[in-house]
């Protein structure tokens, strides 16, 4: 990280980043080259290993580039402030960011869908919900399991 004097390394500080942010960016590769989207998430920790989850169609295109295990990148932010100035150059932002690599998957098993979608609405709404084995049948769900990540922040 170039600079450092940005970054955040307290765990708890972190958690709660990702704790504030709504949405997250994944990127991958497919046949028809990079790609991008935007997608509600929810995550775990477990064994300190992050785990990213986020659902959506069966079918589409990231569905299809998800159908094997594949490398991927993320990126999810939050705080946003203009910090203004006199000239152009002097202007900046306040912010905080979380991003970082992994393996994305389609999630298979049943118990862990409905633990998935569990943890993703209770991230999203702040309520707990339960999911019966047609309701995670209903929609795909994928796991990013990270490998690496990093948090920095501008107060």
């Amino acid at each position: 990280m170039r600079r450092s004097d940005r970054q955040v390394t307290d765990p708890g500080q972190i958690t709660e980043m990702l704790r504030s942010c709504l949405v997250m960016r994944v990127a991958m590769q497919d046949e028809e080259g990079l790609y991008i989207v935007p997608v509600n998430y929810g995550f775990a920790l477990r064994d300190g290993r992050l785990v990213l989850y986020f659902h959506g169609a069966y079918e589409g295109r990231k569905a299809e580039a998800m159908r094997r295990p594949i490398p991927v990148a993320f990126e999810m932010d939050g705080g946003m402030e203009l910090v203004e100035a006199q000239q152009a150059c002097a202007y900046g932002c306040r912010y905080f960011s979380v991003m970082g690599n992994g393996t994305a998957r389609t999630v298979t098993d049943v118990a862990e869908k409905k633990r998935a979608l569990a943890i993703l609405m209770k991230h999203q709404t702040g309520r707990d919900f339960e999911f019966t084995d047609s309701m995670a049948d209903s929609t795909a769900v994928f796991a990013i399991d990270v490998d690496d990540y990093t948090a920095k922040q501008r107060r």
